[in-house]
């Protein structure tokens, strides 16, 4: 699998939370090159399954995780003039995207846009005109100019609850060095990492104990609501969520190919076995594995631990720049959580019982 190029092609995709069509498409045809069976379930999770012994369990598989939504916007109000007023979707603040191109979601084509906080040449007579002065920019001093009419909108379906993202003028990947820059690397670096995954399963699945459940999931920035109807019906008492790292002073974490092995964040603490057996899996791999606490995160994994709906759970992660705004990665980073990934599953020590 050539990583960059499918990367680029996942990142060019728009996936809002609950309209991830492009990016599903993407994943469902990578899917179908390496797993016994995929589909897609009533909430919009994309299942691949990769069998692995006859006289295994299924309550032993492993369910992998990565979720196809970004951060992005939902229009609250169309006004009079035709300009919109959004607030975040997901987890996103107006300093994620600054002012830029748009595009807008509605029933027909994505429409363009411009998502705006008015001129910085104010007098900071209003409220908003103050905040922008002050660079405390918050959504109620956004909105998008669109250049339409309320009711040409209306005719295109745009209307509260439509979806707005970053243009594709502006989703392109960056090379920095030897890294590589981009919005929405979160999650779509992960994801890409698990397709990759799938693929050395998929060679070396004479290798593999337990069934295997690659599940890309939808609405992981907004409520894990995909991850949890998945872990509710999909067999497996163990999730892994693989995700972007936070590259943090407070956090011990460094921007370098070696994974992040998420010990706990707001939600709960990971298994130790699994966390053991990831970090196992990680110096099998090649790789010197971070150990982190990241307080102010959470996963689907550690959502459907929370929930009852998962005995085990652990975190992968990729380590990242400016998580949540214009994300930097190494390649390596990616392929280190493959490989770290592939080992795991092809030997989950401590799965069965706690350590």
């Amino acid at each position: 699998m050539e990583i960059e190029p499918l990367l680029d092609e996942l990142l060019l995709a728009r996936g809002p939370g609950g309209q991830e069509d492009e990016v599903r498409s993407i994943c469902k045809r990578e899917l179908e090159r390496y797993c016994d069976e995929v589909s897609v379930d009533r909430a919009g999770n994309v299942l691949g399954l990769i069998r692995g012994a006859p006289d295994s369990d299924p309550e032993d598989a492993i369910r992998v995780m990565a979720h196809l939504d970004e951060i992005a916007m939902i229009v609250k109000n169309v006004k009079d003039d035709g300009t919109l007023e959004v607030v975040a979707l997901g987890g996103a603040q107006p300093i994620c995207f600054g002012v830029c191109p748009v595009d807008i979601l509605g029933d027909r084509d994505p429409l363009p846009g411009v998502l705006s906080y008015g001129s910085m040449h104010n007098s900071g007579q209003t409220s908003g005109g103050r905040d922008v002065l002050a660079g405390d920019v918050q959504w109620k001093d956004v909105h998008v100019v669109t250049r339409m009419t309320r009711e040409a909108l209306t005719e295109q379906g745009i209307r509260p609850g439509t979806r707005v993202v970053l243009s594709r003028h502006w989703r392109a990947s960056f090379r920095v060095g030897d890294a590589i820059a981009a919005h929405f690397l979160d999650d779509r670096a992960p994801m890409t990492a698990v397709l990759d995954a799938a693929r050395r399963i998929h060679q070396r699945r004479a290798e593999l104990a337990q069934n295997a459940w690659f599940v890309f999931t939808t609405l992981e920035e907004e409520s894990n609501a995909g991850a949890m109807y998945a872990a509710s019906r999909l067999p497996g008492d163990t999730t892994i969520a693989v995700e972007v790292g936070p590259v943090l002073e407070e956090y011990g974490t460094t921007l370098s190919a070696d994974p992040i092995i998420n010990t706990g964040d707001q939600k709960g603490y990971y298994t130790r076995s699994v966390v053991q057996a990831l970090l196992e899996a990680s110096r099998r791999a090649g790789h010197e594995p971070q150990s982190a606490l990241l307080v102010d995160f959470a996963s689907d994994a550690s959502a459907v631990m929370s929930m009852g709906i998962a005995a085990r759970a652990g975190c992968l992660a990729i380590p990242t720049e400016n998580t949540h705004g214009f994300e930097m990665v190494l390649a390596e980073g990616i392929t280190a959580c493959a490989a770290t990934l592939t080992e795991y599953l092809l030997r989950p020590d401590g799965v069965g019982a706690d350590k």
